[in-house]
């Protein structure tokens, strides 16, 4: 009988052992996974960027003022100027010659005529002193020689500028060209007015910005400026705003701005398209923090802020910002450590695991 009883006491004890390990499970806390950084000081602007395109400063031509041959100069290095090379305020880039410009100038004509005008102004003026010549008589001859001065200046001034000098200094944007486009060689005629080159100075250049919405009233003369051409996009270029148009453009309703480019090593060229970020405001050393660390819940800006192994939720308030990092004027001090990815689900209280930072 002993013997009979044993199996079902030892079942009963397996079945007690397992209806025990079934009540003593143990609790899992699931923990959201979430990268961190600590709030930290930096710079932020509040920036207008927009578009535009590079022109002159200013721009000089040089025309001839009468027909004939067209002779371009040398330059420093011996060889014929040509576009894009530098001159310098006073410095010959072309000469007309020929018959035109002799007969236009007529310069040793006039300076007889002032040579004998000269003379019969001497001898009258001895008879004028002695009064042996009337005032009448003598006034005629003197209005002589004045007429025959101005004659004579005006064909020395005319065969000077024969010689056409440059009055900047500058880089030449178009020299001797003819009105298809096509360069002009030496020795070929050229009529008067012909606009034989263009000078203007590249040291800085002017971007034309065309401003529209509230950009017009947040932008104003001498705020800073930078820009960049994609040719060189690890390089910027600093500049200003020089002044904004009276009134907006009746068709496009916008405002034009222009900004002065400072570029000293004539990087730049005129006429390029360049990305021009104007600079409204700016603030140094404020707390700053991940745009993406900031984020909405009930029409309110909050971060969450680490705390052990659980974050709280707290409301901040925000200023300047750029698509990278948003200032934070109130709710959180630089060196506490916020979320700033992985909180799309999290409420004030979740439990978190820091997985990077």
């Amino acid at each position: 009988m002993r013997h009979v009883w044993a199996v079902p006491v030892l079942a009963s004890t397996l079945l007690l052992a397992g209806c025990g390990a079934r009540g003593e499970e143990q609790k899992i806390e699931f923990r959201v996974p979430v990268f961190v950084e600590s709030v930290g000081t930096g710079t932020v602007e509040d920036r207008i960027v927009a578009t535009g395109s590079l022109r002159a400063t200013e721009v000089v031509e040089l025309r001839a003022d009468s027909g004939g041959a067209l002779e371009i100069a040398a330059g420093a290095s011996g060889r014929r100027l040509a576009e894009g090379d530098r001159v310098a305020a006073g410095q010959t880039v072309a000469v007309i010659t020929g018959e035109e410009v002799r007969l236009a100038a007529r310069t040793d004509a006039t300076r007889q005529r002032y040579e004998a005008a000269q003379r019969d102004y001497a001898s009258k003026k001895t008879l004028f002193d002695d009064g042996l010549l009337s005032e009448e008589m003598f006034r005629i001859v003197e209005t002589t020689l004045a007429d025959a001065k101005i004659e004579w200046e005006r064909s020395l001034l005319t065969e000077a500028r024969s010689k056409l000098v440059t009055p900047i200094s500058g880089v030449i944007l178009r020299l001797a060209r003819d009105a298809g486009g096509t360069p002009v060689a030496g020795g070929q005629l050229v009529p008067p007015g012909y606009v034989v080159a263009q000078i203007s100075p590249t040291g800085g250049l002017i971007a034309d910005v065309d401003l529209v919405g509230r950009d017009v009233a947040r932008v104003r003369a001498g705020l800073p400026a930078r820009i960049r051409h994609h040719a060189w996009e690890d390089r910027t270029f600093d500049g200003r705003v020089l002044r904004l148009a009276p009134s907006l453009d009746p068709q496009r309703r916008t405002l034009r701005a222009e900004v002065e480019v400072r570029n000293p090593e004539g990087t730049l060229r005129p006429g390029m398209f360049v990305e021009v970020t104007l600079i409204a405001e700016r603030r140094e050393g404020v707390p700053v923090v991940p745009r993406e660390a900031v984020t909405e819940r009930g029409g309110r800006k909050v971060v969450f802020v680490l705390n052990g192994q659980k974050v709280n939720r707290r409301e901040v308030g925000v200023g300047l910002g750029d698509d990278e990092q948003i200032e934070i004027t109130s709710g959180v001090e630089p060196g506490e450590r916020i979320v700033v990815r992985g909180l799309e689900t999290l409420t004030d209280g979740t439990s978190v695991r820091t997985t990077g930072a």
